[in-house]
């Protein structure tokens, strides 16, 4: 029998296909969604690092008790300071680490100071937030330059004799060991020696910089203190490697400074 009307080819129910302007709505939302999604996945990367970061600062800390506990209450020695005028170093050499963070391309300087015995491990030196490269000595890159090995310091506190410090555990009183920082995320453009240098309120220089505190943690540093806990500083002003022996003139920076000075030993004996 012949038919009456003709055959409509039709797509089954079911494989429709998406038009132009569905697949455009689609890729919208999905632009949206990522855009929401991103600076979370950003933030959360942040604070895992920031977590290694202060888990690598506790062990310092416990290497730090450790080191006493085993040498009659005595302070590791921290004296690796860098004349900048001489290109010399001060040099210790049971320092707790000793080397130039910029220009060590090997880890031997930190297995040779005397945490390693402690940590047998040198990743522990280093801020996982850090991606810095190693320089040549004369501050040119270096071609396929390997990361840095160390991105803290020792505060000058801590058994450094160019500073007011404590020479043994049980000395530390004023601060307390809750209120004195030991080591603290250095600034991957200001970062030398092993010391970090704070002036104390009293001197000549009590308005300047000597060594810039990290900024890594968005803007933040972790900073460990003498009874073993670690803190995380939000800095007021932004810290550049420019800042090094500079005046902090501008009030939010000076506030900054001034926080660090109320966590340093300040009184020489």
């Amino acid at each position: 029998m012949a038919e009456i009307f003709p055959r409509q080819h039709c797509p089954r129910a079911g494989s429709r296909a998406f038009t132009l302007v569905e697949l455009l709505i689609v890729i919208a939302i999905l632009a949206i969604l990522a855009g929401m999604l991103l600076p979370a996945l950003g933030r959360a990367k942040r604070e895992a690092l920031s977590t290694s970061c202060k888990n690598n600062q506790r062990q310092l800390n416990l290497a730090l008790q450790l080191y006493a506990t085993e040498h009659h209450d005595f302070l590791p020695l921290n004296n690796y300071v860098y004349d900048v005028a001489e290109k010399t170093p001060i040099f210790r050499t049971n320092s707790w680490a000793p080397g130039l963070a910029p220009y060590d391309l090997t880890t031997s300087n930190l297995q040779s100071g005397v945490f390693y015995p402690y940590l047998r491990s040198t990743a522990i030196f280093l801020c996982p937030s850090d991606q810095s490269r190693v320089r040549n000595s004369n501050d040119t890159p270096l071609v396929s330059a390997p990361r840095r090995t160390r991105s803290y310091n020792l505060s000058q506190s801590i058994h450094c004799d160019a500073a007011p410090t404590f020479r043994k555990l049980t000395q530390i009183l004023r601060p307390a060991p809750a209120d004195l920082f030991t080591f603290i995320d250095t600034h991957e453009d200001a970062i030398l020696d092993s010391v970090f240098g704070t002036p104390i309120p009293e001197s000549v220089y009590s308005e300047y910089w000597f060594d810039i505190p990290g900024a890594r943690h968005g803007p933040s540093a972790n900073l460990g203190f003498a009874d073993g806990h670690i803190e995380r500083w939000k800095w007021k002003h932004p810290k550049s490697g420019a800042q090094f022996f500079t005046v902090a003139a501008e009030p939010n920076n000076r506030a900054d400074l001034r926080r660090l000075q109320e966590h340093i030993k300040t009184e020489w004996e």
